[in-house]
């Protein structure tokens, strides 16, 4: 059985997205429809209705993903006003393997480019390559930034 990788997944619609939330939650925390119905106060065939309409009270957004531990709807409604959508590092160092996780990122960012402008790839996939190089390194961006943050502790214990 191989693993589902759940970070290049990128909502295409609102159904997918509440869909990807609760596969989401079903495959990582074994959280069923009733039990993540359950867990925000309404019923399991609400959350099919949702479904169903592929819409979502936005009072309702923030507990779903939480119930479920995706952010997949705030994804496609962020991603569907043409924004950039990163998870703020939780300010650890970048070790030699996260830096070489970036190169190769960037690396098939642009052999993705390069293979779209020779009529060679599909516009969707390009998009999504390109999207996932733009938040690893804006997501090393905000880690650099945050380097002077006195909460983080980036750099401790690496003096002299």
């Amino acid at each position: 059985m191989t693993r589902k990788r759940w970070r290049p997944a990128q909502p295409q619609t609102m159904q997918h997205a509440i869909r990807l939330c609760l596969d989401y939650a079903l495959h990582k925390h074994n959280r069923s429809v009733p039990r993540v119905a359950d867990l925000i106060g309404t019923t399991e065939w609400t959350i099919y209705g949702w479904m169903k309409e592929g819409s979502i009270p936005s009072k309702r957004i923030r507990p779903f993903e939480f119930a479920c531990d995706a952010t997949f709807v705030t994804q496609y409604i962020a991603t569907s006003a043409q924004k950039l959508v990163i998870d703020i590092p939780r300010g650890a160092d970048a070790d030699q393997d996260a830096l070489l996780d970036l190169q190769n990122q960037l690396n098939e960012a642009v052999s993705l480019l390069t293979r779209f402008y020779r009529g060679g790839a599909e516009a969707e996939e390009v998009l999504q390559g390109v999207t996932l190089a733009m938040r690893q390194l804006a997501g090393h961006r905000e880690n650099v930034i945050k380097s002077e943050a006195p909460e983080l502790a980036l750099f401790e214990g690496d003096e002299g």
